[in-house]
């Protein structure tokens, strides 16, 4: 994966990415025996070869996992109820964090990743990245109501909107697929709750346009590709 050179400097852990940068404008990085002083500059993060005065660096191995999180787990590292958490479904070695929170009974797309650069480009509300959520509601959503989430909701004083509603094929109008593009606690219950509804069952379809294609409670790792897409999308 091609990544900024103050970045693959920063993440071996030899400097800030500021510091790095210095070094870099010094003349003090090599890359595949290369003197590179492009601040721009990016790495192949697996095949080029990185020297800072002289000596070889690495970054740490970046994990992306995809999980389709199942319900009565908690998502976060730890709980002090001894709940199951998330990060216990899966297996490595390395310290892995969610992005973002799913409910308790919440199920669905959730990735985990020891990458803080590429967990901060999902959550933040400046890139508008999108979730798509599966909803199922106490009672059929009115007409006025579905043209009320789309124009705003105000959850304790803060205006929240869904980019879009709609509703599956033979179904009726209990069952409801929402498309937003914020990550606050509770925010799609909060949305249907501030008009009087009741969300039932709450499934995270796809985040980011990446679906979870696999069994409730499995993983996968995301492909190169799947992160660079995603980057390039949304910006970092």
């Amino acid at each position: 994966m091609l990544i900024r050179l103050n970045k693959y400097i920063a993440d071996s852990g030899a400097a800030s990415r500021r510091k790095a940068e210095e070094y870099i404008l010094d003349g003090r990085v090599m890359v595949n025996n290369n003197i590179i002083m492009e601040l721009a500059f990016r790495v192949d993060d697996v095949n080029d070869i990185v020297l800072l005065d002289g000596e070889k660096i690495a970054p740490k191995r970046h994990l992306y996992f995809l999980l389709n999180k199942p319900k009565g787990v908690i998502t976060t590292t730890d709980d002090e109820k001894s709940r199951r958490t998330v990060v216990e479904l899966i297996k490595t070695k390395e310290k892995v964090y969610p992005v973002g929170r799913l409910d308790y009974n919440t199920t669905g797309v959730l990735f985990l990743t020891n990458d803080g650069d590429f967990a901060n480009l999902l959550t933040h509300p400046r890139n508008r990245v999108p979730r798509v959520y599966e909803v199922h509601i106490s009672a059929p959503l009115k007409e006025e109501d579905e043209k009320t989430l789309l124009k705003g909701v105000y959850i304790d004083g803060v205006k929240g909107v869904f980019t879009k509603v709609a509703f599956p094929k033979n179904t009726n109008r209990k069952f409801i697929e929402v498309t937003g593009i914020e990550g606050r606690n509770h925010f799609v219950k909060n949305m249907f709750g501030a008009l009087g509804y009741t969300v039932t069952d709450l499934n995270r379809k796809s985040y980011a346009g990446i679906q979870a294609e696999i069994p409730v409670g499995m993983y996968r790792q995301l492909s190169g590709e799947e992160v660079q897409n995603i980057i390039k999308k949304y910006g970092r």
